[in-house]
């Protein structure tokens, strides 16, 4: 019985982290910060303003949800990426995921191989851009830098 314990309590984390997780994407990619111009939950607006490096994912040019699809060796790939800024004077790309995780290490392989997809997908979009790629943990709303490079 104890087996079945714990299988449940499994699933009811991994219920709990998925439901938890949808909000969260759903609050964040509502949110805009234009100077004192704001969308969005304040209190996610408040955790962003405290991060200076976040607030670029947030302005009113970058994009959210962005789907993007191509193949990757001799695979489709269909993706949707949480927030995209596109720079074309300077030929830049930023993208940021937001993980949900309390532990940032459990996933870091898969995530890492989910940001490379995306800079492949966008490479082949914009070959002479410098693509860069960030992960947004929402436990603490820390920003980290993903070292990158497409597929």
């Amino acid at each position: 019985m104890t087996a079945l314990n714990d299988i449940l309590t499994t699933h009811d984390r991994k219920k709990f982290a998925v439901t938890h997780g949808i909000k969260m994407h759903i609050r964040l990619q509502r949110v805009i910060i234009d100077g004192d111009r704001t969308c969005g939950d304040p209190e996610l607006v408040s955790l962003i303003r405290q991060n200076p490096s976040l607030l670029q994912f947030f302005a009113k040019n970058s994009q959210t949800e962005v789907s993007i699809a191509g193949v990757i060796n001799t695979r489709f790939i269909s993706r949707r990426i949480d927030r995209l800024i596109v720079n074309h004077r300077n030929k830049t790309i930023a993208i940021l995921d937001y993980k949900t995780d309390i532990d940032c290490d459990a996933f870091r392989d898969k995530y890492v191989a989910q940001l490379r997809e995306y800079a492949t997908l966008l490479h082949a979009i914009y070959p002479d851009y410098k693509i860069t790629a960030h992960i947004l943990w929402t436990h603490d709303f820390s920003l980290e830098n993903i070292p990158i490079k497409p597929l």
